[in-house]
């Protein structure tokens, strides 16, 4: 559908620890894997209707980042982003899991069931190598019914984020919420062990604490971009080219330049951007020619007024472009790169720090 898939690197591990409940050889350790493929097949069954839900309120999504209790969405573009908070696209989204998993698991027990065979569906353990077919009802089941918990960033945790955040602002009601997750994953965390001793309450409450401090450091971080405007950190001392600009030419002034990327202007109008890799690999390829005919036309551009967290968004969402010109009145003032932002933001917020030394001195 056009979305990235990563998974988190703990979800592979969760791998042996199905092995580990199993046995680690012959049938146990089949068994073992055959257990953990069920846990990746629920979620895959959630997060593809979760997606399709999400395509048909047209919400663009970016990426969606895989755990075993579901996938944390990255969304495209802010407008995407804030349709979704705001929306009934948010409502159906965090409804679709939960009923698509439960519904799931009631069709694999009515076929079990109908099948004939001793399914045992409310034998002790529900979830066991041991017993493929039970496990498989109960994973589905539990993975739609700890989605009802008001645990940020499960799917009705996320509800109660939503509505927080039209009284209180994204990044107050984004913090709360990470806090109350973090919370209910511990005491989740201590029901699994103390009280049912099941492993996979454990296992859930783990899950559900890393999830909430993806969420609480993406929350952080972009109440720090949104207080940053480009005009901060953008690079003044820079280099254009021109359309007209031979390959051979642009490559000398590469050679004499730290940027990985040029705006290439025509008198004061931005036309394009230009790669210095792009420069190379022409002259490789196709020998001496001009900027016009390799240059992108695809850029986009920011104010300086614009806050950081709306140019990284930007560069996000740019198809693979790591600079964006900061143009006034037309004209190319600055620019902001992947590559020298880090570095400014560290020069920045030691700039800031000194400042605020001297004002309260």
């Amino acid at each position: 559908m056009g979305v990235e898939m990563r998974m988190h690197i703990f979800f592979p591990a969760l791998a042996l620890v199905c092995l580990g409940l199993s046995g680690s050889t012959g049938s146990g350790a089949l068994r073992g894997f055959g257990l953990f493929c069920l846990c990746v097949a629920a979620v895959f069954v959630r997060e593809t209707a979760r997606l399709i839900v999400a395509a048909c309120f047209n919400l663009k999504l970016r990426a969606v980042l895989l755990l075993p209790i579901g996938g944390l969405f990255a969304y495209a573009n802010p407008e995407s982003q804030e349709a979704a908070n705001k929306g009934s696209g948010e409502f159906a989204i965090a409804l679709t899991g939960p009923v698509v998993n439960i519904i799931t698991a009631f069709m694999i027990a009515a076929a079990a069931i109908g099948a004939g065979g001793d399914v045992q569906l409310l034998a002790r353990p529900l979830v066991t190598p041991d017993h493929l077919v039970r496990s498989m009802v109960w994973m589905q089941a539990g993975l739609g019914l700890l989605h009802l918990l008001p645990a940020y960033p499960l799917d009705f945790g996320r509800l109660l984020r939503g509505n927080f955040a039209r009284v209180h602002g994204l990044t107050p009601a984004g913090r709360a919420a990470s806090g109350l997750g973090q919370l209910i994953a511990v005491a989740v965390m201590l029901a699994g062990w103390l009280v049912v001793h099941s492993p996979w309450l454990i296992i859930a409450g783990f899950f559900i604490m890393i999830g909430a401090q993806i969420e609480d450091q993406g929350v952080f971080f972009q109440s720090v971009v949104d207080t940053v405007h480009m005009r901060e950190v953008m690079l003044t001392d820079f280099a254009t080219l021109s359309p007209s600009d031979t390959l051979a030419d642009a490559l000398g002034r590469c050679v004499h330049s730290l940027q990985e990327d040029f705006p290439v202007v025509r008198g004061p109008q931005l036309v394009g951007i230009v790669s210095r890799q792009r420069i190379v690999e022409a002259l490789r390829n196709d020998g001496n020619g001009y900027i016009q005919g390799i240059m992108s036309r695809a850029f986009q551009v920011a104010r300086p007024e614009d806050t950081l967290g709306t140019t990284i968004r930007r560069i996000s969402a740019g198809h693979g472009l790591s600079l964006i010109p900061v143009t006034e009145s037309g004209k190319v003032i600055g620019i902001v790169s992947v590559q020298n932002l880090m570095t400014s933001m560290s020069l920045l917020s030691e700039q800031r720090r000194l400042e605020s030394e001297e004002a309260s001195e």
